[in-house]
């Protein structure tokens, strides 16, 4: 049997306890405040509604409102089942059968079918790296022929990872929709935004760019478990969530000591400890494994189709200047090259060892003379809403001039970039060079969920990596029948990405969260979470 893709959380807990009038008129666009509201500031605005057309965190968030999943990870990243009652296997591990529980609805009120399920694990295989794994094993998924309750998956050779797939806990998460919704083309983005999870989407006070609004689904029925990360009993204690857009972390430091915020999912870290100190705020990491910060190129647009160009980037680029620009407090980062994250049993720093050492502008300026670097601009994404995102480009891209690149360091919002890192095309036709992107760990700690390490092309993740080398090399991975032979192939991979300038992870941080006194029950977990939470007594 091929081992479950677990990891130890021992060593990875770091930093897990931490040290107005505008926020008036941004408020004042939401509904009155009531007792059972809770107000919510977020990293970012919510703008694509679409959980499995993009991995941006914001919509994935917004999936965790809306809608429920077959399984999901508990705390000690043990799948545990969510939407699902009991399942059976085949002897011969071919044929899976999953029964969904009992009283499960839609929020249009239809009840939630093994047909929804087959339409929602398709689409979602369409786009998510794991997902597309699974799926190559996949012969068919249907409704039971005497039970619409229940979902037939049959696999065209075994496969040891069904369940870790379907718990997928982050970008994408396979989540549960209408068949009628998810038979939409994963290329396209849906148009109705129906769930079962425990919040209904209130898309008549959707505001793009001010506010997100979400009400409690009164016909939701949670697990009798406790909430453990995304599994659980998912009990809802306010009527109502608002996220309110405020790019100004001033202003949200003023709403939050006004008590007019309730949450605040990710504060900068020169305004931590003003927050620490005061005795109505809570400070805390809630995301143990901690974030990792990358650089990822578009391999289809010159200059980057050539890998020596690539690699010449990533040998530009120290992760220090990164990370002191970005948190500056030493205790809140690591360096780390290791792409499945560093402290886990993956964890190597082979073949990225210059990002930790200093970069090496050396090696950077003579791959760029083998090359013919001719000075063609790089098109450099540079979101400049995000707190978390604001500082590396413009770190990166002085980082690459030093060394000979021409760079073209565009601003704008991290929606827009959301959507523009989709174009495929020419730079003269809105296409683009690089990004720079933040995972939680729970994205990256292997080279299955890893998006970045996979080579399916134009099919694959935004910079679209073709090589069907190291998809065989993810495909003998989860084949591998120990935690060794699994390191062993881990660092090949990550060796074979480095070499080929894939993508490099430029720093690993952790990022905590601040939110009022007089709420409680926040959940750890790779996402922000807005079940259990209730006002304290």
């Amino acid at each position: 049997m091929i081992p479950r893709l677990t990891l130890p959380l021992s060593g990875l807990i770091r930093g897990s306890t931490m040290l107005g009038v505008a926020a008036a008129s941004v408020l004042a666009l939401s509904a009155p405040a009531l007792a059972d509201t809770l107000r919510v500031v977020k990293h970012s605005a919510l703008r694509v509604l679409d959980p499995i057309q993009t991995t941006a965190y914001m919509s994935r968030n917004h999936g965790y409102m809306i809608y429920d999943t077959l399984f999901a990870l508990d705390a000690e990243l043990t799948p545990q089942p969510q939407m699902v009652d009991s399942w059976t296997v085949s002897d011969d591990e071919m044929v899976w059968s999953f029964t969904l529980r009992e009283g499960l609805m839609f929020h249009d009120g239809e009840p939630v079918t093994g047909a929804d399920v087959a339409a929602s694990i398709a689409r979602w295989g369409s786009r998510d790296g794991f997902g597309q794994l699974l799926m190559a094993h996949v012969e068919s998924m249907e409704q039971h022929a005497d039970d619409p309750s229940t979902m037939v998956m049959t696999l065209s050779e075994p496969f040891g990872l069904v369940i870790d797939a379907l718990a997928k806990p982050s970008s994408n998460v396979p989540f549960i929709m209408p068949e009628r919704i998810a038979q939409t083309p994963g290329t396209d983005a849906i148009e109705e935004h129906i769930g079962s999870g425990p919040f209904r989407w209130v898309a008549e006070e959707f505001q793009p760019g001010v506010i997100a609004v979400y009400e409690r689904f009164e016909d939701y029925v949670p697990r009798e478990e406790p909430a453990s990360w995304a599994s659980g009993g998912k009990v809802v204690h306010f009527d109502r969530v608002e996220w309110v857009v405020m790019p100004d972390a001033q202003t949200t430091l003023s709403a939050m000591q006004s008590e007019e915020i309730d949450y605040w999912e990710d504060p900068p870290a020169d305004l931590l400890p003003i927050l620490d100190a005061s005795p109505d705020i809570t400070v805390r990491n809630i995301n143990l494994l901690g974030m990792q910060t990358i650089m990822r190129p578009n391999m289809l647009n010159p200059p980057f189709d050539d890998a020596r160009i690539r690699r010449a980037a990533i040998a530009a680029v120290y992760q220090e200047d990164v990370l002191q620009a970005m948190i500056g407090n030493p205790d809140l980062y690591n360096l780390c090259a290791a792409m499945f994250v560093c402290d886990t049993p993956l964890a190597t720093d082979a073949g990225g060892e210059t990002l930790i050492t200093g970069g090496d502008p050396d090696l950077a300026r003579s791959l760029l003379e083998e090359a013919g670097y001719d000075g063609t601009p790089i098109v450099l994404m540079h979101p400049t809403d995000v707190s978390t995102l604001r500082v590396q480009p413009v770190v990166v891209a002085q980082a690459m001039r030093d060394v000979g690149f021409t760079v073209d360091l565009q601003a704008m919002d991290w929606q827009t970039l959301v959507g523009r890192r989709a174009n495929q095309g020419p730079i003269d036709d809105g296409g683009w060079n690089m990004f720079i992107t933040n995972w939680v760990g729970a994205d990256v700690f292997n080279p299955i969920v890893n998006n970045m390490v996979g080579g399916q092309g134009t099919d694959g993740w935004f910079g679209w990596a073709d090589d069907p080398a190291l998809e065989e090399m993810r495909m003998e991975f989860a084949r591998a029948t120990s935690v060794e032979e699994q390191a062993g192939i881990a660092e090949r991979i990550q060796v074979h990405v480095y070499e080929q300038g894939y993508y490099a992870p430029i720093g690993q941080y952790f990022v905590p969260t601040a939110w009022s006194s007089s709420v409680e029950g926040i959940l750890d977990g790779p996402a922000p979470f807005f079940w259990n939470i209730r006002r304290a007594d």
